[in-house]
């Protein structure tokens, strides 16, 4: 198709900027527009998903001089750590190295709008290292609406200079392409319905499920491949591409002792109340308890603790402590009546369908009955759990919708841990970065190190941690080796000028798992944004950057200068 024809099968109007703070439901249909011809914009590259790849993408292009369109389904730019309601999961030497100089910078971003906007007490204002909530998942537990205000603080001089067009829900529902290079996008404003067309000389796709993958026929896989395929110590004998991690509709709660904030049943209460997941090896028991699957022997069953004041539990976790992102105590009295907590936990991650590759109206489906999971956990923790007293329930629980900028207090977009990947020049196998497996490859039983990659652009840590499965495989969790990211995988067999910013590189089912997490996903985008700049200084496509060991060796130098690690320092 040509771009004339192409645009004009695209209906299209009103302004390209939608910023409106409300957020708009998904919706398997838009509304009715009147057909008019297409409005095309144009930039040196489209990036579309405004997650922490998409934004660490837009940035580095930004930085280098390019123009840029990007593109969110949601309201809110920030992907996992904002619009889904997840605080970073983060390596233990996050605070000096291991993550490009821009996270990190982001990170003191963070703690410098606290120290800022907030009444912090003394001792909180003066840590380095303030952690705003003090879970224990994190060493920066903080808002969503915090790192959003922290993230388009950065944008704001770029869309001030109008080198970015940042378009919010807006959704990529087209392509145009030629051969091997893809020519523009189409996409859709989720609120009004019109489309635009949007050209570049090149395109990210940083959405949370690969979604420009089969828009564009570039080559992917999903789910999970067979150990013979892969030779992976832990990949299942059979592949399936329908199994894929869970995804979960995170929510955040606070607690208002001696008050009563318990909700209306959730009307699937009763199902999911009795639910018991059916998975290899067993669950231990119903969904709703504090009972789970020990996550790196899931034969063992463990027990969790709960309880809201965040005193100790005895030996057990305490849930509440978990991803609490307000600790009132680091703040003036009465600026709090209780801490602030982000539910992600084992009760609620959705177990009943995929949602990578789905039809919209499976996705909505599978979405909905996530919700009706979370809001059937916390009246449950309202009515029935049980308490150190021996009671049931903590009535005072209050969902806070406020915290998360929707109507029903619920995650603004799922948690996403899986995605479409590419088909990629090179796949990051187990072999590479899992720590039993290098003891294989390498004979020695100590010492081990991730596998080095001659084209690395960046680096990344997180244990290999696949929660339970769609199609009832239990946790995979097991050690891997602080890793590097190879150039190879970030870049498509076939499709010249499409390149991966999110949980869509050329990783397996097994190593997505350590690869999935905040830091690594902003490394990705990062050297994604400048390999686009760097393609378009040399006139090259990316491929001939990674097979021309002078443009290597260059881009990898510039990476440097801009802050991006390459390797992990020597023992």
């Amino acid at each position: 198709m040509n771009r004339r024809s192409f645009i004009e099968n695209i209906t299209a109007g009103g302004g390209v900027l939608a910023s409106s703070v409300l957020w708009v439901p998904f919706s398997p249909t838009a509304p009715a527009t009147e057909k008019v011809p297409a409005r095309e914009l144009k930039a040196d590259v489209v990036v579309a998903g405004g997650g922490l790849g998409g934004f660490a993408a837009a940035l580095a292009a930004l930085r280098n001089g390019l123009t840029v369109i990007l593109t969110e389904e949601t309201d809110w730019i920030g992907g996992q750590i904002t619009q889904q309601g997840v605080p970073p999961d983060e390596h233990p030497w996050i605070e000096t190295h291991g993550a490009p100089q821009s996270y990190r910078d982001f990170r003191t971003g963070v703690r410098d709008y606290y120290k800022k906007h907030y009444r912090l007490t003394d001792e909180a204002r003066a840590r380095p290292f303030l952690n705003p909530g003090d879970g224990s998942v994190s060493r920066l537990c903080h808002e969503p609406r915090v790192a959003l205000a922290v993230l388009l603080d950065t944008m704001a001089p770029y869309l001030s200079s109008g080198k970015l067009t940042l378009l919010l829900e807006h959704k990529a529902t087209g392509a145009e392409v030629d051969g091997d290079k893809v020519q523009a996008l189409k996409v859709q404003n989720r609120r009004w319905g019109n489309s635009l067309v949007l050209s570049a000389p090149y395109f990210v796709d940083a959405t949370e499920l690969g979604d420009l993958l089969p828009l564009t026929g570039t080559e992917f896989v999903m789910g999970t491949e067979s150990r013979k395929e892969t030779g992976e110590l832990h990949a299942p004998e059979v592949g399936n591409p329908q199994n894929n991690q869970a995804f979960t509709m995170c929510f955040a709660m606070d607690y208002v002792k001696d008050e009563n904030h318990v909700i209306t049943k959730p009307r699937e209460y009763n199902f999911w109340r009795n639910y018991v997941p059916t998975m290899a090896p067993v669950w231990p028991g119903k969904m709703l308890s504090l009972w789970y699957s020990t996550p790196n022997n899931p034969t063992v069953p463990k027990v969790l603790g709960f309880h809201p004041e965040g005193i100790k539990t005895g030996d057990s976790l305490n849930l509440w402590n978990y991803r609490k992102i307000i600790n009132r105590n680091n703040f003036a009295p009465s600026t709090y009546s209780g801490d602030i907590t982000l539910v992600n936990w084992p009760q609620n991650d959705y177990l009943l369908g995929n949602i990578v590759g789905a039809t919209e109206k499976e996705f909505n489906r599978h979405v909905e009955r996530a919700r009706q999971q979370s809001l059937s956990l916390l009246y449950w923790l309202q009515t029935e759990a049980p308490r150190p007293d021996g009671g049931q329930g903590w009535p005072g629980l209050r969902l806070r919708p406020d915290i998360m900028g929707t109507d029903d207090g619920l995650a603004k977009y799922p948690y996403v841990r899986e995605s479409r990947r590419i088909k990629a020049l090179f796949t990051v196998l187990e072999e590479h970065v899992g720590a039993q497996q290098r003891v294989q490859v390498t004979g020695r039983e100590s010492g081990n190190t991730a596998a080095d990659f001659y084209d690395s652009v960046g680096v990344g840590y997180y244990h290999i941690d696949l929660h339970p499965s769609s199609a009832g495989n239990n946790y995979v969790d097991f050690g891997s080796l602080p890793f590097q990211i190879p150039l190879g995988a970030l870049i498509p067999q076939r499709t010249e000028n499409l390149l991966p910013a999110n949980k869509n590189i050329g990783t397996t089912h097994i190593t997505n798992g350590c690869f999935r997490l905040h830091p690594v996903e902003w490394s990705i985008g990062e050297a994604v944004g400048m390999l686009v700049a760097q393609s378009l200084k040399k006139k090259v496509v990316p491929r001939a950057i990674r097979e021309d060991k002078q443009h290597l060796k260059e881009f990898q130098e510039v990476l440097r200068q801009q802050g991006v690690e390459t390797h992990w320092p020597k023992a």
